[in-house]
């Protein structure tokens, strides 16, 4: 089937082999290539088809995207077009990376815009949350590791998304990857853009605090990712995982399946509403989160090699054996005599009579150490 797009005719399906509309006339293909199927979304800037290139031998489905506004209010309009021209110049700019849409076509047709882009095969993570119900830590853990490398790679161009949800998300068909699309909200983050209080954009539930007053960061997309992977655990709008009186998250309470404290604390400073108490950048998520995976992951170490701990990780407490007492005490008493020759180079201690006089006196203060360590540490 061809789709007219010609968003006034009546009767806009046709058979797939003929050029101009048989109600309206329009020519159905797009540059002479691209067309519509059919429909497969709307919007209060346009409608999106399913459509085919005809121009490739393969017949490739693509996704077209027909700049119509509903609202005609002068500031409205001009906001509308301004977001249409920036998806185009953000995804020619990002479309080169595997999990973001590539732009095709960007032009104009008999006075409306159009944007073509590569059609991802696949549901939304709303519409798997909605066949499959709520997602476990394991799934969460890897939708991050997923889609932080994707926002690492926004970012870094000075892009923020603005509009990261469950039905941005695509769970590709072809090889399990989650795509993120629909960069009609993104802002660039380059110079005055960044320091410029710009219109609240994005879905209310998921849009950081700072964004709904037009000031939006990279630390916002972090917010909304959070907040994306709250409603895939619980299955619940971020809204309603939220204690407005107590000014605090709940979503705990509502898991389908429980996650570790490792987790929850990475979601909850993913949440924070100040932006300075939140990662900075995904940079900080990454290694928080990888870092976890790693210690759950990690056999017992012996003493000798403990790493230091890692940021906000509890103290890994090891008893040392008797015998390695012995030998770090005897390390104590071959450094404490050894000290107490007299070298010309180093001050001499004030008061000389405080220190022990002989080597028996060394090994019986070192006996009642190591007998009073042994004997706190007697379970």
């Amino acid at each position: 089937m061809s789709y007219c797009l010609n968003p006034h005719c009546p009767k806009p399906e046709n058979p797939h082999d003929v050029k101009f509309c048989r109600t309206c006339g329009s020519k159905l293909l797009l540059k002479e290539r691209y067309r519509a199927i059919k429909p497969i979304g709307q919007g209060g800037f346009g409608k999106t088809f399913l459509a085919v290139d005809e121009d490739k031998p393969s017949k490739p489905r693509c996704v077209i995207k027909q700049f119509y506004p509903q609202s005609q209010g002068t500031n409205t309009l001009a906001k509308a077009v301004e977001l249409f021209n920036q998806e185009a110049v953000q995804l020619d700019e990002l479309g080169k990376h595997p999990q973001i849409p590539e732009l095709l076509a960007y032009f104009t047709q008999e006075n409306r815009q159009y944007l073509v882009q590569e059609f991802i095969d696949g549901h939304n993570l709303a519409q798997e949350l909605a066949h499959r119900g709520a997602f476990s830590e394991t799934q969460i853990r890897q939708l991050l590791n997923d889609l932080l490398s994707v926002l690492q790679f926004c970012h870094a161009r000075h892009v923020i998304h603005r509009d990261i949800k469950p039905e941005n998300i695509i769970l590709r068909e072809s090889d399990r990857k989650l795509v993120l699309v629909d960069f009609g909200a993104a802002k660039s983050a380059t110079g005055a853009a960044l320091n410029q209080t710009g219109t609240s954009i994005g879905s209310p539930e998921y849009v950081a605090p700072e964004q709904m007053r037009g000031r939006a960061v990279f630390a916002s997309d972090i917010y909304s990712l959070g907040a994306t992977c709250i409603n895939l655990l619980t299955a619940r709008s971020p809204f309603d995982s939220y204690d407005t009186n107590n000014d605090a998250w709940v979503w705990q309470q509502y898991l389908k399946t429980p996650v570790s404290n490792q987790l929850s604390r990475i979601l909850n400073k993913m949440l924070e509403s100040i932006p300075i108490r939140r990662y900075q950048t995904v940079d900080e998520v990454l290694k928080d989160l990888n870092q976890q995976s790693q210690l759950a992951a990690t056999p017992a170490i012996s003493p000798k090699s403990i790493p230091h701990s890692p940021p906000n990780s509890p103290p890994a407490f090891v008893s040392p054996s008797p015998s390695q007492i012995d030998l770090e005490l005897e390390q104590m008493k071959t450094q404490f005599l050894g000290s107490n020759k007299p070298h010309s180079n180093k001050i001499q201690p004030a008061n000389p009579t405080s220190q022990p006089s002989s080597k028996n006196e060394i090994d019986q203060e070192l006996e009642e150490l190591k007998a009073k360590y042994l004997g706190n540490n007697n379970p």
